[in-house]
């Protein structure tokens, strides 16, 4: 990687959130989220501004292509908004990209954070704009969260966001969960989701690294391969997020993973790279999160740079906010993942 990034400013008491949805239609669908969410921002001191089409709906999308995008333009536009929050992933962010103002992007530059499929518009703002971006909590999945926001997700949004320190030692979570409750009869709203004990870091490969820090979901960053939003990794830190499949409430299958993990090797990625990171599965048994590990061995048989697993990055919560870009560190001797800047 290597491509010098505009950092945008801090998120300041009193400042506008700007909502947009980049991807899928969910806003339309669950408003009771969408208002736990908004209840938790305005908490934390911040008012919120929907773009104009972030609620709408058409089948599995927000809206078209052009609109989508239109909504991300005005929000860099809008000189009252400080920071955009994606409501949600999706599949379909790679749809709008022909549509997006780089270059106003890249002369208003903003906070700009979410997670899963908003990995395409954080490479395309990297690669088109200069803009670092932030990967980390989604309105209606992070801030809609019953009762509140968890306390780990939110702490971590502050340091990046917020204070925008030094973020350092990166603490894995003591707890975590990836529990459905389901949000269309709002079960979602009588408890908050249970957590389990965390196991914290484990070292599929022991060793030191160190680079910038790069990466995201797939499928989505796979989209990028061969056209000219997609970011050389060489010497980064990567990181992969595996999200949900298709089959409700079970992580992407093992089988369908190894197919994209092929579009990466025969990218060169895990050839390339100074070290590896995996966020923690989403909803993985045992046994297929010890067929993830061996896939992993096979991809990265040649390499002997180390390989973190069950990051807090993604698909299960709690999360943390993760500025791309930034010089980050894995050391298994020290069981210690760092972001040094």
């Amino acid at each position: 990687m290597n491509i010098k990034l505009t950092k945008p400013r801090k998120l300041i008491k009193g400042d506008t959130i700007g909502i947009v949805a980049p991807s899928a239609g969910s806003a339309n669908v669950f408003p009771h989220r969408i208002m736990n969410a908004v209840k938790m921002i305005n908490s934390m001191g911040y008012k919120v501004k929907f773009a104009t089409h972030s609620l709408e709906r058409i089948g599995y999308v927000s809206a078209s292509p052009k609109n989508r995008a239109d909504d991300i333009n005005e929000m860099f536009r809008d000189k009252e908004v400080s920071a955009i929050i994606c409501t949600i992933g999706g599949n379909y962010s790679n749809q709008i990209l022909k549509y997006l103002d780089f270059e106003l992007i890249k002369n208003n530059p903003k906070v700009f954070i979410g997670f899963s499929d908003i990995s395409v518009l954080h490479y395309a703002f990297m690669k088109k704009s200069n803009l670092q971006t932030f990967y980390g909590p989604c309105l209606m999945t992070q801030f809609g969260e019953y009762p509140s926001m968890l306390p780990y997700t939110l702490d971590y949004f502050n340091k990046a966001i917020v204070s925008m320190e030094i973020l350092g030692e990166i603490i894995p979570s003591k707890e975590w969960t990836a529990e459905i409750i389901d949000w269309t009869t709002k079960k979602d709203l009588e408890r908050p989701r249970k957590l389990l004990p965390s196991k914290g870091y484990e070292w599929l490969k022991e060793g030191f690294a160190s680079g910038l820090i790069l990466g995201g979901c797939v499928p989505s960053i796979n989209h990028l391969t061969g056209t000219d939003y997609w970011i050389d990794p060489t010497n980064s830190i990567f990181f992969i997020d595996i999200p949900e499949g298709h089959e409700f409430g079970k992580g992407l299958s093992v089988g369908t993973l190894d197919a994209y993990f092929a579009d990466l090797d025969n990218l060169g990625v895990f050839g390339k790279i100074a070290g590896l990171i995996i966020g923690r599965p989403y909803n993985y048994s045992d046994k297929e999160y010890n067929k993830l590990k061996e896939i992993l061995l096979y991809y990265t048989q040649k390499y002997n740079y180390p390989i973190l697993l069950n990051a807090n990055i993604g698909h299960c919560d709690p999360i943390i906010t993760l500025p791309f870009g930034t010089n980050a560190t894995i050391d298994s001797k020290q069981n210690k993942f760092l972001i040094n800047e």
